[in-house]
C-alpha cells in the first residue's frame, strides 16, 4: 500500500516487498535513482544466515518505519516472544532521531518495545492520542476527521494497514488526501484474498495467512464480504512454526467462524490435526493426501460458497485443480 500511495503520487519509489503487487508484476524494482528516493522494504524479524542470527531488519537502517503487530511467530528461530520483542528493539535503535516510527497502538508487545527506549517521534495507529479508524472507515489524526478509505479489499486490518500507511507517506511528503485517493484505486497483492476463479458460483481464494492471528483475520475479512452464505476455509499448515505445533492450540479457534475446515498436513507435519481440530466437531475433515483434500472439497461445494485456501506455500497447486474439478461436478 505504501509502495502503490508512494507512486501514486508521482515519486517513483523502488521496493523489495514479500508478495506480487497486481499492478506491475514483480517484487522488487529499483525505482528512481537519486538522493533522498524513496526505498520501500516488507521486513521481519526472521534471522539473516546462517552465519548471523541478528534479524534482518537490522541491516536496513530505516528513515521511517511501520511496526504493524507483532505477536510470537517463527519458532525454529526465536525461543520466546521476548526474544523476538528484543530485535524489535535493536531496530529501533536504527532509526535516526529525525525519523518516524508508526506503530499499532492496540499490539502490548510494540507498546513494550517502545518503552525499552525509543529515540525517534512516534504516531501510534488505532489509538485516540494518533491516528484513528472508525468503523465505517473514517481516518481522523489527533481528532482532526481527514476522510474515509475506501478500499476493494475487505478487512478492518486491510483498512488499518492503509492508515499505518498513509502515515508513513505522510513523513515522506504525501498528504492524506493524496494518499486517500491513491488508495480508492489500490488493486491488492497476489496471493492476499486473491480470487483465482469462480466456477459454477462457487469462488476460490488464495491467501498467504498461517498464522493463527491471520487466519482468523483473513476468514473475518471474507465472511464480512459474503455475509451468511457458506465459508469453506481449507488450510496447509506449512511454515515451520505451523509444522513444529507451536501454534496448533489456536487453531480451532481461529478457524471457528468458517461454515466447514479442511486440513492438509503434509510432509514434516509433526502432530496431528485432527486432534487439534477436534473442538469444531463434525465441521471438520483432516487427511493426510492431497488428492483427498480436494475431493473432499469438491463434494461438499455448493453454488453461493466460498472457498479459501491458506498455505504459505503453493498447496500443490490447489486453487487451479479445484477449479477444474469444480467446473467437471454435476450442480443439481
Amino acid at each position: 500500500m505504501l509502495t502503490w500511495i508512494l507512486e501514486e503520487a508521482g515519486m517513483e519509489p523502488g521496493f523489495l516487498i514479500g508478495g506480487v503487487p497486481q499492478w506491475i508484476s514483480r517484487s522488487a524494482m529499483l525505482g528512481r535513482h537519486e538522493p533522498g528516493s524513496p526505498f520501500v522494504i516488507e521486513a521481519d524479524e526472521y534471522d539473516t544466515a546462517f552465519f548471523d542470527k541478528r534479524s534482518k531488519f537490522v541491516h536496513y537502517r530505516p528513515r521511517t518505519a511501520i511496526l504493524n503487530n507483532l505477536e510470537y511467530d517463527h519458532a525454529d528461530i526465536f525461543e520466546n516472544l521476548a526474544a523476538i520483542e528484543k530485535q524489535f528493539h535493536h531496530l529501533l535503535r536504527t532509526i535516526p532521531g529525525k525519523g518516524l516510527i508508526v506503530s499499532n497502538a492496540r499490539s502490548e508487545a510494540l507498546e513494550r518495545v517502545l518503552a525499552k527506549g525509543c529515540w525517534s517521534q512516534v504516531e501510534r495507529f488505532d489509538s485516540e492520542c494518533g491516528w484513528q479508524l472508525s468503523e465505517d472507515n473514517v481516518v481522523s489524526l489527533k481528532g482532526h476527521k481527514i476522510g474515509r478509505i475506501c478500499l476493494t479489499m475487505p478487512g478492518r486490518y486491510n483498512a488499518l494497514n492503509a492508515v499505518a500507511a498513509m502515515a508513513a507517506a505522510r513523513h515522506v511528503g504525501v498528504s492524506p488526501q493524496v494518499a486517500l485517493d491513491a488508495l480508492s484505486r489500490f488493486a491488492g497483492v497476489k496471493r492476499r484474498l486473491e480470487v483465482k476463479g469462480c466456477v459454477n458460483k462457487i469462488s476460490v481464494i488464495d491467501d498467504f495467512a498461517h498464522h493463527p492471528t491471520a487466519i482468523e483475520e483473513t476468514i473475518g475479512a471474507v465472511r464480512q464480504k459474503i455475509g451468511a452464505r457458506r465459508l469453506l476455509a481449507v488450510l496447509e499448515p506449512r511454515s515451520n512454526t505451523m509444522k513444529l505445533g507451536t501454534m496448533k492450540e489456536r487453531l480451532a479457534g481461529s478457524l471457528a467462524e468458517a461454515d466447514r475446515v479442511f486440513c492438509y498436513a503434509g510432509a514434516g507435519v509433526g502432530w496431528e490435526p485432527a486432534d487439534a481440530l477436534r473442538a469444531l466437531g463434525e465441521k471438520v475433515f483432516t487427511t493426510h493426501r492431497l488428492e483427498d483434500l480436494i475431493e473432499a472439497v469438491v463434494k461438499e461445494a455448493a453454488p453461493g460458497d466460498t472457498i479459501l485456501c491458506m498455505s504459505n506455500g503453493s498447496f500443490g497447486g490447489i486453487h487451479g485443480k479445484l477449479l477444474a474439478k469444480l467446473a467437471q461436478k454435476d450442480i443439481v
